[in-house]
This record gives structure tokens, sequence and C-alpha cells, in this order.
């Protein structure tokens, strides 16, 4: 298992090892020493959910508030989708900035997103089945979000499928109704780089 840290700081695409023979695969899809090593701390499990999704559906860009937050560590057992880290920590050196991994049904990988980061994601077919191990419960009181289409983080969606076929973006009205990176800013429902650290840190102590 390999863990590479991506350009937002706290987030890392994992790589598992895939041991295939006649009957199928099998892999290490979490181990807490790599984990840890790479993070600094434990993941404390809270949660687990799962998404299917059509193709050109959008989930995201989405976050709660520092403390507790909520990171995750997401998969894709099934189908394929473009995962995306957005850098949303007011202070941040990259705030404003994203990554991304492709998660499916091939190579495997993960993706981890600690605390006060945004998270999103599109399908690149029909029935993506998407996994997330969550470090907090949902909280709807705490749970906010940026609209995936926000020009300042700019991303770089795709437009065609795993299969080369055109893409339709799918959005839910929440995302399409939240606000573009820098009212949600003037609204003061971002967490700050400063506060998010400082929280790391008890993680880590």
């Amino acid at each position: 298992m390999e863990f590479r840290e991506l350009k937002v700081p706290g987030s890392w695409e994992i790589t598992p090892k895939l041991f295939g023979d006649p009957r199928g695969v099998f892999l290490e899809a979490f181990k807490e020493g790599p984990f840890v090593e790479a993070v600094g701390h434990p993941l404390s499990l809270k949660q687990a959910n799962s998404s299917v999704s059509a193709a050109g559906v959008v989930r995201g860009i989405h976050f709660a508030d520092v403390p507790p937050s909520q990171a995750k560590y997401v998969m894709c057992p099934r189908g394929a989708v473009l995962d995306f880290v957005v850098d949303i920590r007011v202070g941040s050196p990259t705030f404003g900035q994203w990554d991304s991994v492709l998660l499916d049904d091939v190579d495997r990988r993960a993706i981890y997103l600690s605390e006060g980061l945004g998270h999103a994601f599109c399908s690149l077919e029909d029935d993506s089945t998407v996994v997330y191990l969550c470090s907090a419960p949902y909280a709807p009181g705490r749970e906010h979000g940026v609209n995936p289409l926000c020009p300042t983080v700019a991303i770089d969606w795709p437009t065609t499928g795993r299969d080369g076929s055109p893409l339709e973006l799918l959005l839910s009205e929440k995302d399409t109704d939240a606000p573009d990176l820098m009212t949600a800013q003037e609204q003061g429902i971002l967490p700050r780089y400063d506060q998010v650290q400082e929280y790391l840190a008890s993680l880590r102590a």
C-alpha cells in the first residue's frame, strides 16, 4: 500500500497492492500502520456511507465545521469516479486549489481527505458505487457546501465517461444552490487554516 500526498496538503492518494489469480483479486483496502505513518494519527471510524450514482452525477463540494469536521477515506468498489479534494481553508497557502484521483474497480485506489477539506466527485459510468469511511457522523447543522461549478475553484470536470461517451453533468438542487467559494468565505462558513492545523495537532498528540 502506497501513500502519495496530493498537491492539497492533508490529502493522499492510496494505491493498494493487488493480488490476482484465476479466482479474482484480493487487496488490503485499509491498513492502520501505513495510514498512521502517512497521516500522523489513526483514523477514528465513526460512520461508513455508500452512494450509487449514474454517469455524470456530481456530488459536492461538501465539508463540515471544524472541529470535528469529517475526514473521509473514499473508495470506489464498482464503476469509476473522478474524485476531487478542494482546499477551502481560509489562510491556507493552497486556498482555492484542487487535485483529483481516479477511483475505479481496476486499480482500486482510495483517497483520504483530512478534516477541513472540501470533497466532490463525478461518476464516470452508471451505477458507480462509492464507499466513505468517515471520522465523524453526519450532522446536518454542521454540513455545508460550495457550488461545484464555482469559477474561482474552476474544477476541470470530465466531459467523457469511462467508455468515452459524452458526459452530461447532473447536480442536486442543494449543490446547485450552494454559494461560490468567495461568497462562502464572506458568509464565514469556511474553516480557517490555523483552526484546522490546531485541531489536526490535537489528533496527533
